[in-house]
């Protein structure tokens, strides 16, 4: 199997409700270690930039809103199947949805305030954590 790297987000509800860590040990007990973090309080115009596929959605202002209220983890995740195994573990965007066990399950408040963000695809991983990141922030396994 392919060792690959994928970004996740701990979004500002689960930063202020102090669940970094636990979502954290989720990746961790299931195979996903942490490369490179960074924990910040994005501004207006990088929420902006980063979402800015959704632009023309209805939510995207609230989404940006949300995003800039508080802080948030970026981190890269490396392992096996890295983007599958953190979206299988993040669980539907609908926390409803989700199941059990899941951090959107686990920690979710809405489908708005759903947690954590995730890559979907190997080449959307490495546009957000381009992104977010220097090449030579991201450390490679050792």
């Amino acid at each position: 199997m392919a060792i690959e790297k994928t970004l996740s987000i701990v979004k500002p509800n689960s930063t202020l409700d102090n669940n970094i860590g636990n979502i954290i040990s989720i990746f961790e007990k299931n195979g996903l270690r942490v490369s490179a973090a960074r924990f910040s309080k994005l501004s207006k115009e990088k929420a902006e930039g980063f979402y800015i596929e959704h632009k023309e959605r209805p939510f995207f202002g609230e989404l940006v809103t949300f995003m800039t209220s508080g802080p948030v983890m970026v981190m890269v995740l490396e392992g096996e199947n890295a983007v599958a195994k953190n979206r299988e573990l993040m669980g539907a965007t609908n926390p409803a949805n989700a199941a059990p066990g899941t951090i959107r399950k686990l920690y979710a408040k809405s489908v708005g305030e759903n947690s954590v963000h995730g890559s979907d695809s190997l080449a959307s991983a490495e546009r957000e954590i381009a992104y977010f990141f220097e090449k030579h922030e991201v450390v490679n396994r050792f």
